[in-house]
């Protein structure tokens, strides 16, 4: 077990001190004990480390913006231990890690295992989405729902010890940290660099995972050069706590085959990193290709309209736009605009979105505070509707909004804070009300 510094993860280690190390990363509102029935069979041949992401598991909570983040802070705590070199098995988000890592260090993964992974996981918006339902109702809504997306109904009924287990381990989840991590996700995006992914790589998913499923997987193994694909029969998105045996043995064949020698191992003096892990029989034939479910190519930047003078501002501008408002409300306004009303879109976000929302001097927050006051003043209440969902994801609750409403009344007047506290109400009700 260890002590944790702000710039470092909580970790574990199990197995001899003299095998090379093996990586388990776990999924999004589960902690390592995900991989529990891993580890018997892993620790005859590895040295298994598992972490904890920020707020998990009883992690300090000290939230990570970013996959990268996460990433770097793992690199500090390997580097703290002298582990230079490393398997690596991630599930979900435990795999965006491992694509980070394997994009951004490659000379420190050996082998790589994604799990229940993507190169992009859904849209940016259902995550921020999440971040909403999370800061209005509490982990609970979430927690209840988990053994839905994470398990099979059968497995779900047939184990309830495991059931109510998943649920707690949500539940118990710092929320700051989990709606941060909803962030990282939400702005995780590797497509078009999984051809630069250089370790042998193995892609594995549950046959009836809903969540991140078999065209993930195959997109995937479609980009990265070196990635075999193996279907884990009867296993949703969580397959290692559903599947256990299975995953084991897939991953054991996957480490003890595929281990890339460190790019200065030798045959003198120095034992080389792949002779260190025991040989054992090789997986099957690389499946015959496989066509991805979604262009792998590089992400499309925003054009500047033509006549743009100031193109960077507009490229950052559709950029926060996008994040505040979310990309179905930009792509309805943007579809929407022709010859005669395009020149003012590209003015708006030019300017209200690349220039005054980028700048430094306020947050979020802030500038959602003095935006719905605004509007609430004009009298724009059909603005007034898109800006309320925006300043929920840029982070203020319900009881927020509230206040800044009431503020409103004493200074904009009670019937245009009446009018307000209606539209608003209908928002905040269809923005924070869980999803059956």
């Amino acid at each position: 077990m260890s002590e944790t510094p702000m710039n470092t993860l909580q970790y574990r280690f199990d197995g001899p001190e003299d095998a090379p190390v093996l990586i388990l990363g776990a999924s999004l509102g589960t902690t390592w004990h995900m991989w529990d029935r891993q580890i018997p069979e892993l620790v005859r041949q590895w040295r298994v480390f598992r972490f904890d992401m920020p707020g998990h598991g009883g992690a300090p909570a000290h939230p990570c913006g970013s996959v990268g983040e996460l990433a770097d802070r793992l690199l500090a705590t390997l580097d703290e231990l002298g582990v230079h070199r490393f398997g690596y098995a991630g599930c979900a988000f435990g795999g965006a890690i491992g694509a980070e890592l394997a994009l951004r260090h490659p000379h420190r993964v050996a082998s790589l295992a994604l799990i229940a992974a993507s190169p992009r996981f859904g849209t940016a918006d259902e995550f921020r989405q999440r971040g909403v339902i999370v800061r209005s109702n509490g982990l609970d809504p979430i927690a209840r729902s988990a053994p839905d997306r994470w398990f099979t109904p059968g497995f779900a009924a047939a184990q309830p010890a495991i059931t109510d287990w998943a649920v707690q381990m949500v539940r118990t989840t710092d929320p700051g940290c989990y709606i941060a991590a909803c962030e990282a996700l939400a702005a995780f995006d590797v497509r078009a660099e999984l051809g630069r992914i250089g370790v042998p790589t193995l892609v594995l998913v549950g046959s009836e995972d809903q969540v991140t499923g078999q065209g993930e997987a195959r997109t995937l193994v479609a980009g990265i050069p070196d990635a075999r694909l193996a279907v884990v029969p009867g296993a949703s998105h969580l397959a290692p706590v559903e599947q256990p045996a299975a995953v084991t043995d897939l991953l054991v064949r996957h480490f003890s085959t595929a281990w890339q020698p460190a790019p200065d191992a030798t045959m003198g003096g120095g034992q080389s990193v792949l002779a260190a892990v025991p040989p054992k029989p090789v997986l099957g034939p690389s499946p015959a290709p496989v066509s991805p479910v979604a262009e792998i190519g590089p992400v499309e930047q925003p054009e500047a309209v033509p006549g743009n003078t100031a193109p960077d501002l507009y490229g950052a501008g559709m950029k926060v736009r996008r994040e505040v408002l979310g990309d179905a409300h930009v792509d309805r306004v943007l579809a929407a605009a022709d010859d005669f009303s395009g020149d003012f879109q590209e003015l708006v976000t030019r300017y209200a979105w690349g220039e005054i929302w980028n700048r430094p001097g306020l947050d979020r927050r802030s500038r959602s505070c003095v935006t719905l006051t605004a509007l609430v003043a004009g009298g724009h209440l059909d603005e007034l509707a898109f800006h309320t969902r925006a300043a929920l994801r840029n982070g203020l609750t319900p009881a927020e909004i509230k206040e800044v409403l009431l503020q409103a009344a004493v200074y904009c007047g009670v019937p245009a804070a009446n009018s307000a506290f209606k539209v608003a109400q209908d928002v905040i009700r269809e923005e924070t009300t869980p999803q059956e």
